[in-house]
């Protein structure tokens, strides 16, 4: 993430944006191109999750509970109908949202969100619907997932959806952070500290690593996580790429490989916030996965995407992750499954950021996390 100026305009693509934009643009240098940054939209209450319709207008979560419709010029709707009513304490609220793979044939969309339980005990959860035609409501709304169990806490609930290749939808989800319950992340009877995958409409996929296993939850994919905000697909192996929240240092970038144990609350890079050791006090053990990556002191990840797009073709292959605590847009090539270098740009604005999304256009939009969130467009800077 790096500094740039406000424009309060959006558009349907790249050159309709900066032919429309009248103001000056303060071009933006990195190690690659130049670049500049728009605000599309403002005045969102913690944006969390972000989805492209096929018109190229959007769908956004706010974290209080409402999914807001904005067009590409950034007029923003009130709030979508029909979901469900959401824990917003602390960390809860309204979270991801994704397109059915096939959403241009049935109109689906899934949304991720803090489910309330009995006694003040929440839970990730997962419901989809049907869009209306005026992008207004949600009909036809079910709840396809419930993480098992609910407990009391308000914290570390995942949770991104990411749907593969085949059609299958990964669910990343929390361990929700006490020490009384956070162990269940090694526990392959509980979802907490898991990554789940399901059918689409909330069935388990036969080929699941613990089908058939007594004593294991048949949805689950992978385990021993802490709590992970961030997932994509890497375009070129089909398979999902994740990175997770540490405690004090030990953020982790993983592939979430099946039946693989990623270590938590065992080992860790990081250590308590008291300064206690973690688990074992080891950052590596055997029959766990080390990271790919880490960072200590950490970013706080949250959003991910492997760059594909044309408007910026020395970035393609890359990974872009938004930092809550670094307050960065990080940028992270890639040599085969190894990063070979990191950059941190726009840390000038410090700015939370949520979510990142690759646009139609080619062009970045990031979700800022805060009170008066907004929809930042980074593109190409104009030629001077």
């Amino acid at each position: 993430m790096i500094k740039g100026m406000f424009l309060r305009t959006g558009g349907v693509l790249a050159a309709t944006l900066l032919a429309n934009t009248s103001l000056a643009q303060e071009t933006i240098t990195t190690e690659g191109p130049q670049i500049a940054v728009e605000t599309v939209a403002e005045g969102l209450s913690h944006p969390w999750g972000l989805a492209f319709l096929p018109d190229r207008s959007m769908l956004v979560t706010e974290r209080s509970g409402n999914l807001r419709h904005v067009t590409p010029a950034g007029d923003v709707s009130e709030p979508i109908s029909g979901l469900p009513e959401v824990d917003n304490r602390s960390q809860g609220g309204l979270l991801d949202v994704a397109l059915d793979p096939a959403f241009e044939e049935n109109g689906l969309v899934y949304w991720s969100y803090a489910e309330a339980g009995d006694g003040g005990t929440t839970s990730t959860a997962v419901a989809r619907g049907k869009l209306s035609d005026d992008r207004t409501a949600m009909q036809n709304v079910e709840v396809i997932f419930s993480q098992e169990p609910k407990v009391a806490s308000t914290a570390h609930y995942g949770s991104r959806l990411v749907f593969d290749g085949d059609g299958h939808l990964f669910v990343t989800l929390g361990e929700r952070f006490a020490d009384a319950f956070r162990g269940q992340a090694q526990e392959l009877d509980s979802d907490l500290g898991k990554i789940v995958r399901l059918n689409p409409d909330g069935t388990v996929p036969d080929d699941n690593p613990y089908v058939g296993r007594d004593g294991a939850r048949p949805e689950i994919w992978s385990y021993g996580h802490r709590n992970v905000q961030a997932a994509a697909l890497n375009p070129e192996t089909g398979e999902l790429w994740e990175i997770e929240h540490g405690p004090k240092g030990g953020d982790e970038l993983n592939i979430a490989r099946p039946g693989k144990n990623y270590g938590w609350p065992v080992i860790s890079y990081g250590v308590n916030y008291d300064g206690t050791p973690v688990g074992s006090g080891k950052a590596q053990a055997e029959g766990m996965v080390d990271p790919l990556y880490q960072w200590t002191p950490v970013i706080a990840p949250s959003g991910m995407v492997f760059y594909e797009g044309d408007m910026f073709p020395e970035w393609q292959g890359d990974i872009f992750v938004g930092g809550l605590a670094s307050k960065a847009l990080v940028r992270l090539e890639l040599d085969g499954e190894e990063v070979s270098h990191e950059e941190r740009l726009l840390h000038d604005r410090a700015q939370r950021i949520r979510d990142v999304v690759e646009g139609p256009d080619g062009a970045l939009y990031l979700l800022t996390d805060e009170a008066n969130g907004a929809i930042w467009r980074v593109h190409k800077a104009k030629a001077s």
